[in-house]
């Protein structure tokens, strides 16, 4: 189990901790110095008033902080990181975080989920949630129980409140640079040579490839790979409710969706989005998860000459093109699952399904392809690569 080490434990140490972030906060206010931008200054000045803490607690016989240099740390990421949790963040053995109340904090390494010994308070859990959706435009409340937004380091934060929970519920899915290429991800075990070479190539021909699996088994990863194996001279249009992916290529334009404001106005929905993708001259149409109506409009566009690529929860590759096949169905009555069905036959041509094993290691565990017909209601595949187990 880890632990987070801290030289606050009791009352009287929370109490001057927050004293010290206070201090620091205002005095980096009112000199006008932005700490995420200005860190060394915000370093000096955090280190100053706990010097100038110490020596007036020693003055007058109270327990100084023992540990100055854990204290700066401390009130720095208070003022500003993500204050108790940025240890977790920025340990790059941590996949994510999730918070299920203020005393019961998780995190994800290699796979698995461990318990952190880290207590909070339902303030400082309302606090950190505010700080991060401060930078996003989003916000949360009564009315909006449930939110989604991108950290500026492109990490997923998704949170949900009372009293659709008993407490706030937070999770931080971390955006990882380790796995940014088909490369890295034979380097890591997750794909195998000579079936990135052949994923690879798929890119670069501009075919239609969609990446299935259940809940962190490594999708958008596999997604993200595969967009930046594109050729250069690919113009990507990239649409997803939050933005996730991340890629580095140079022709690339990132949409997101937009909830309602506060009048009840102002929603930008996926399926406005991959409309609007397309008037965009894309060579490459990527949407980030499938998951409702906007199916119908991935697979108009696919029917239309439109190379695309989409992530989709799916407990294999078939599965997968039986849920694209029905999605589009929750767009109205009169659409054709005939039709549907042949759009996606003659338009999909890999399907790369990934698991997650319970060594906790993520892989590619299958890739099927569409041979162009549908049988007994189904697209009927082949398989293309199977992965050992």
């Amino acid at each position: 189990m880890l632990r987070v080490s801290s030289p606050i434990r009791d009352t009287p140490a929370r109490a001057a901790s927050q004293t010290l972030v206070d201090r620091v906060r205002d005095r980096l206010r009112g000199e006008g110095i932005d700490p995420a931008s200005a860190p060394d200054i915000a370093s000096r000045v955090a280190a100053s008033e706990v010097r100038r803490y110490n020596d007036f607690a020693l003055a007058r016989g109270h327990a100084p902080v023992d540990d100055e240099a854990a204290a700066v740390r401390e009130v720095l990421a208070s003022v500003s990181g993500y204050g108790p949790l940025q240890a977790l963040l920025d340990d790059p053995g941590v996949e994510e975080v999730w918070i299920n109340a203020p005393d019961r904090v998780f995190v994800a390494r290699g796979g698995r989920s461990e318990r952190v010994a880290l207590v909070l308070t339902e303030a400082q859990v309302r606090d950190l949630v505010e700080r991060m959706l401060h930078a996003t435009g989003r916000r949360v409340d009564l009315s909006q129980p449930f939110v989604d937004a991108s950290l500026p380091d492109g990490s997923r934060l998704h949170v949900a409140i009372p009293d659709i929970t008993r407490h706030w519920a937070v999770n931080i899915r971390k955006f990882l640079r380790a796995h940014r290429t088909l490369d890295d991800l034979v380097v890591h075990g997750s794909l195998e040579g000579e079936t990135a070479s052949m994923l690879r190539q798929a890119v670069a021909a501009g075919r239609t490839i969609i990446v299935s699996g259940a809940t962190h088994a490594g999708k958008t990863t596999m997604l993200r790979a595969l967009v930046a194996a594109s050729p250069a001279s690919h113009r990507i249009i990239t649409v997803e409710e939050t933005f996730e992916l991340a890629v580095d290529v140079p022709d690339i334009v990132a949409l997101q969706g937009r909830q309602a404001g506060l009048e009840g106005a102002g929603e930008v929905t996926l399926r406005r989005l991959v409309k609007e993708a397309l008037r965009m001259r894309p060579d490459r149409l990527v949407v980030g998860e499938v998951r409702d109506a906007e199916a119908l409009d991935l697979v108009l566009a696919l029917n239309t000459g439109v190379p695309g690529a989409a992530t989709v929860h799916a407990n294999s590759g078939s599965d997968a093109l039986r849920k694209l096949a029905a999605l589009p169905l929750l767009a109205g009555r009169n659409i054709d699952a005939g039709f549907v069905q042949r759009a996606l036959a003659s338009s999909v041509d890999l399907v790369v399904h990934c698991e997650l094993g319970v060594d906790g290691r993520r892989r590619v565990a299958e890739i099927v392809s569409p041979v162009g017909t549908v049988d007994d209601d189904e697209v009927t595949v082949r398989t293309v690569y199977r992965g050992r187990r």
